[in-house]
């Protein structure tokens, strides 16, 4: 199929891209890296009537760690930051986590924001920006806002940016001195969107923090304590269950709740054994 007929601005400008936006209103959509949105133009799931361009601003393809956090604007492919030299070292657990996104092929033209706008729950990145408990920084011609991460996410590929709204960048914050961090995931294929996708977090103190993705329809996340703790399967197994996974084509809910227990306390165990 071929998508419906419509208008396209090439925005040299962040002004320019929001007077765009401001313009179409509802029927206006960005497009980045089109990974996720050429598709649904395609089978006709989107039918925008103008596309707003922004991959030439500059403004907006930059990383720029600051005061302790990284932020990464809506122009940033997927390719740019897997191939950022400071990624390792200072967002280790997004390091662990690019190597899944997709393929190769996918990261070199995908944006990381665009991942994030499209909110497809097993996606990772969208993982990766609740797990650090991160913000998304949104404008319109008229005003800007933030959000963190467990407001941003609405449902099934449903997010709480508004008409005439963008995302602009995303915030994260670095990995702190005496961190662990570990990320598993379960796929048909490397480079298939999750079956279940576990991310953890051991800060220095015992506590420790597991997320969630491919069960239900936005990434969750949990406190929990040390694995070693008497209650740790008991309250991993409560979180696994409300989740309300559902049977489909690539797996059971059952299969999926046994995967959050077992793959869960594996990633923690391991984010746990990596922090110093």
């Amino acid at each position: 199929m071929k998508p419906a007929p419509f208008d396209y601005v090439r925005a040299e400008t962040l002004d320019e891209a929001l007077g765009a936006l401001a313009e179409g209103g509802e029927e206006a959509r960005i497009i980045a890296g089109g990974q996720s949105l050429v598709p649904m133009l395609n089978m006709r799931l989107a039918r925008p009537s103008v596309l707003v361009d922004v991959m030439r601003i500059d403004a907006l393809s930059k990383i720029e760690p600051k005061n302790g956090r990284v932020e990464i604007g809506a122009g940033v492919r997927q390719v740019a930051l897997e191939r950022w030299a400071a990624l390792a070292g200072t967002l280790p657990l997004v390091a662990a986590m690019m190597p899944w996104v997709g393929h190769a092929q996918t990261r070199s033209r995908g944006t990381v924001c665009g991942s994030l706008a499209h909110a497809d729950p097993s996606a990772e990145l969208p993982l990766a920006l609740l797990a650090l408990d991160g913000e998304v920084k949104l404008r319109s011609k008229r005003a800007k806002r933030t959000l963190p991460a467990n407001e941003f996410f609405l449902g099934m590929m449903a997010t709480a940016v508004a008409p005439g709204e963008m995302i602009e960048a995303i915030v994260l914050p670095a990995h702190p001195m005496g961190t662990g961090t570990a990320f598993r995931e379960v796929a048909r294929r490397h480079g298939d969107y999750a079956i279940v996708a576990c991310a953890a977090i051991a800060r220095p103190g015992g506590a420790t923090r597991l997320a969630i993705g491919g069960v239900a329809d936005v990434p969750q996340a949990v406190a929990l304590p040390d694995p070693s703790d008497p209650d740790f399967d008991d309250q991993l197994n409560e979180f696994a269950w409300s989740l309300n996974a559902r049977d489909d084509l690539h797996a059971s809910a059952r299969y999926r709740r046994d995967l959050v227990r077992t793959l869960g306390r594996r990633t923690v165990e391991e984010a746990v054994a990596c922090r110093s």
